[in-house]
Order: structure tokens, then C-alpha cells, then sequence
């Protein structure tokens, strides 16, 4: 990932979450292109089989990323261990569902700490050694929800959509140094996010918007289309690119429901340009 790093050479990953679904995935496919993986998990306990199989490629480190003091020994790890940190990937994170009235402030407090505070930490103490370098990447796992919402949804993807308007910013920032920033905006895939969906208190007002949500997701858990494993090829073939995109949406479902938004949003530009432009708005 470094201009000075050949195509070739192994790279170095922090990756988040790395014990289950997507993390897992991400793992276990560096490691299977010879790379080197610094697993932050809550529990490393459940590293430990993976861990024994690469004793010299994957370093497993405890990690909430709410802990700020942890997310510095996460970082200081990966730096120390191989080196630098070639690929940071902020994957950590949860689902939840609820109507906003619902949802209670410390939930949402805790959604965005998760799922903003805690990738934007992480990416800034990440970043130091990559401008040194002059090379690396960020990968914030987001969600087609980091650019659409519907009903039940709203605390989740107002973290995911902080995280990619922030990182939309990062990329522009850190382009000329060499690094580059990929947000991954996953759909429906086989991993435990619906079995694992924090639900907010519900009120029977909401149940004909939200309780239909609820019951689909939790009717789809293990039965979605994406495969993790896809997923991860689809990441390390995005990174392999000379030019990645800012964006990587994974998923059929991803793919057409960013582009239906993108639709709603050209047809509802187009439906009050009167009000919107010229001398309705702007001085004559």
C-alpha cells in the first residue's frame, strides 16, 4: 500500500471486529495472501485456533472500541509487531432497530460511539505512521445504510452515515500523502449482524413502520444472499486496484437500493428547481 512497499511485499492489518463475520472474513483472507493481521476483538479467547494456526502472521489484541487507552495499545501493537500498519480496517460494530422516539439516548449515544467515535479514534492515532510512510489504507466498514435509511434504522445509519461523511472529507485530505480511504457498504450478507440487533423498547404506534423490520430481520438471520467470504476477495481486489474508488457497495440489494436513492434524490432536485435556484433564492 506504501509507494515504497513492492505489489508483492506481505502487508500489515488492524483489523476491528475480527472475530466474527466480516472481520473474520477480512482475516482470514490477508492471511491467506501471505499477509500479517493484528486482530482486535473484545474476546481474544475466540482467536485462539487461528491464532495458533499463524503463530507468526496474526497477533491478537483485546479491544472495545470505546476505550481510548485500548485503542492506543491496539495501535501501538500493530505498529510494534510488524512494523507499521499497512491497512486499517474499522469494522467493529452492531446493529439496531427501532423508531428514533423510541430508541433511548444512550442508545444512540453508544451507536455512535461505537460505530463513529471509535473508527474516527482509530483512524487518527493509524494515521501518523501512514503519512510517514507516505502510504496505507483506511477501510471503514459502513453499510448501503451509510447512505440510505428507511423506518426502524435511523439510530444505525446515523452512525454509519457520520462515518462515511467523515471519511468522504479523510479521503480528500490524505490522497496527496499517499493514502487512501475505501468505505465498504455491504448489504444482506451471511454473518451474526441480525441475530445480534440491539432492539429498542417498542410502542405499538410504530409497529405497522417498524415491527414489520424487525420481523424481517430477525426472519433473515442466516439466510441472507451475500457471502462473507466473497466480500473479503471484493475488498483485497478493490486494494489491489491503481485507483480504488472511494466507494464499494457489496451486494445486490446494495447496489440497487444506493442506486434507487441516488434516483429519489435527482427526482426530488428536479421536482423544485423554482424554489431551489436562481432568482427564487439567489440575489438578482
Amino acid at each position: 500500500m506504501s509507494s515504497s512497499t513492492s505489489e508483492s511485499a506481505a502487508r500489515s492489518w488492524l483489523i476491528t471486529g475480527a472475530n466474527s463475520g466480516f472481520g473474520a472474513a477480512f482475516t482470514r483472507a490477508a492471511l491467506a495472501a501471505g499477509d500479517a493481521v493484528v486482530a482486535a476483538v473484545r474476546r481474544p479467547g475466540a482467536m485462539a485456533e487461528l491464532a495458533a494456526a499463524h503463530p507468526d502472521r496474526l497477533t491478537v489484541v483485546a479491544l472495545d472500541v470505546r476505550d481510548a487507552e485500548a485503542c492506543e495499545r491496539a495501535v501501538r501493537t500493530a505498529e510494534s509487531a510488524y512494523g507499521r500498519i499497512d491497512v486499517l480496517v474499522n469494522n467493529a460494530g452492531f446493529g439496531t432497530v427501532g423508531a428514533l422516539e423510541e430508541t433511548r439516548e444512550d442508545e444512540l449515544r453508544d451507536a455512535m460511539e461505537v460505530m463513529f467515535f471509535g473508527p474516527m479514534r482509530l483512524t487518527r492515532l493509524a494515521l501518523p505512521g501512514m503519512r510517514r510512510r507516505r502510504g496505507g489504507a483506511v477501510v471503514q466498514l459502513t453499510s448501503m445504510g451509510g447512505l440510505l435509511a428507511f423506518a426502524g434504522v435511523g439510530t444505525y445509519a446515523a452512525a454509519k452515515g457520520a462515518l462515511e461523511r467523515a471519511s468522504e472529507a479523510l479521503a480528500a485530505e490524505v490522497e496527496p500523502l499517499g493514502i487512501r480511504v475505501l468505505i465498504v457498504e455491504p448489504g444482506a450478507f451471511r454473518t451474526e449482524f441480525n441475530g445480534a440487533i440491539a432492539a429498542a423498547s417498542s410502542l405499538p404506534d410504530y409497529e405497522a413502520a417498524v415491527g414489520v423490520v424487525r420481523d424481517r430481520l430477525a426472519a433473515g438471520d442466516g439466510k441472507q444472499p451475500g457471502d462473507p467470504s466473497k466480500a473479503a476477495a471484493a475488498l483485497l481486489t478493490a486494494l489491489a486496484l491503481p485507483r480504488p474508488p472511494l466507494r464499494l457497495p457489496l451486494g445486490d440489494d446494495a447496489v440497487t437500493a444506493i442506486r434507487a436513492k441516488l434516483a429519489r434524490v435527482e427526482s426530488d432536485i428536479s421536482a423544485t428547481p423554482h424554489l431551489g435556484t436562481g432568482p427564487a433564492i439567489n440575489f438578482p
